[in-house]
């Protein structure tokens, strides 16, 4: 049985490697992440998963696990910004304000699927010009659903979280956790003395 990771994302890989898991290979998927006409933030995470998961090219025994991450401003989806101006848009959008981030997460063995959701919920501070400018700055919205990553310096711009703080990351440990012993995939292996 291989491991294969559908996603490109390094902090996922980091992510992984706290359980002691290593893929065997990573393909990240190329599909259409566009959202469907009045489709809510949770099912849009889910259905981009699932389509993500069933994207990638694997035998039949092999374990594929993609997920996605979605910031949702009530039912407005902040995805990955087009640029710094569409990051500056997004962040004054959720300054001062609590904003929800789900992740979804997909594991995938032949026709077999495993699926949760994991819906946290994220305060922003109210940014001045002077630290949104110097975040946009860093460059670290780049790629990054709602233009932040908590893990980086953004994390002087969040007072308060509940729920999974690997989910905001972009991968929750215990529920990934869950999904791969569930499909009989040992945990810690890599990580044996």
């Amino acid at each position: 049985m291989g491991f294969i990771l559908g996603s490109g994302s390094p902090r996922r890989l980091e992510l992984l490697a706290q359980l002691g898991v290593t893929p065997d290979d990573i393909r990240p998927p190329d599909i259409d992440e566009t959202p469907l006409k009045g489709e809510l933030p949770r099912d849009y995470c889910a259905r981009v998963t699932r389509e993500k998961v069933q994207a990638v090219t694997a035998a039949p025994d092999d374990l594929v696990l993609c997920a996605d991450t979605t910031v949702a401003l009530g039912r407005r989806i902040m995805g990955k910004p087009r640029d710094a101006g569409e990051a500056a848009e997004f962040l004054l959008a959720l300054s001062g304000r609590r904003h929800r981030v789900i992740t979804s997460v997909a594991l995938r063995q032949n026709d077999k699927l495993w699926q949760r959701d994991v819906v946290s919920q994220v305060k922003m501070k109210r940014l001045s010009d002077e630290e949104l400018n110097g975040y946009l700055a860093t460059g670290d919205w780049d790629g990054k659903a709602g233009g932040y990553a908590i893990q980086g310096s953004a994390g002087a711009l969040i007072p308060w979280i509940s729920g999974s703080f690997t989910a905001i990351v972009g991968l929750p440990l215990a529920e990934t956790a869950t999904l791969l012993q569930t499909a009989g995939y040992p945990l810690y292996k890599d990580k044996a003395p």
